[in-house]
């Protein structure tokens, strides 16, 4: 009777369990960063022109329930953005990643837009492959006069309320010449 009983049990819970609707979002809060606009967006850039920024994106804090209420609590204070590589054409050496401090705020259910964020530094400017560029007119590895990249970069901040948020990536590609 006893095992009998821990078996109707165990079903039940099983068929609990499987009812419930599941989240898609399982990152950490009660909101999503996001990237939700690039403008000024270089589509070629030149080594010899120094760092190269964005001129504006705009990131978007999202409540995961947007039924629910919304509190100051939500809002984001970004504490950094990565910015990573890959290659677009046949190559496959790409300038190191980099990670810049920033500071901002994105309210809850708002918007911040930030000015001239800097994509290539002069660390990635001044090393293979593009340091190529500079020195020879071509890639060493290609041979092409044109290294063309995909540019990826990811947000990072906290809510008031301490929990970790990070944007999904959002990417553009650029050509980069001598």
């Amino acid at each position: 009777m006893k095992r009998t009983v821990s078996l109707l049990f165990l079903v039940v819970l099983a068929l609990a369990l499987g009812s419930c609707n599941s989240r898609t979002d399982t990152s950490e809060g009660s909101v999503i960063l996001s990237v939700t606009d690039f403008d000024g967006l270089p589509s070629g850039v030149s080594v010899s022109g120094g760092p190269t920024v964005v001129g504006e994106i705009t990131l978007r804090n999202i409540t995961k329930d947007p039924s629910g209420s919304s509190s100051d609590l939500q809002s984001i204070e970004l504490r950094a953005y990565e910015v990573r590589y890959s290659r677009r054409d046949t190559g496959t050496r790409v300038p190191a990643p980099f990670v810049q401090s920033i500071f901002s705020l994105v309210p809850a259910g708002g918007t911040a837009t930030i000015t001239n964020l800097q994509f290539l530094a002069l660390d990635q400017l001044r090393n293979p492959p593009l340091s190529d560029l500079a020195e020879n007119g071509v890639d060493q590895e290609t041979g092409s006069e044109v290294v063309v990249l995909n540019v990826s970069m990811r947000f990072f901040g906290r809510t008031l309320s301490g929990d970790d948020i990070a944007s999904d990536p959002a990417s553009f590609t650029v050509e980069v010449v001598p």
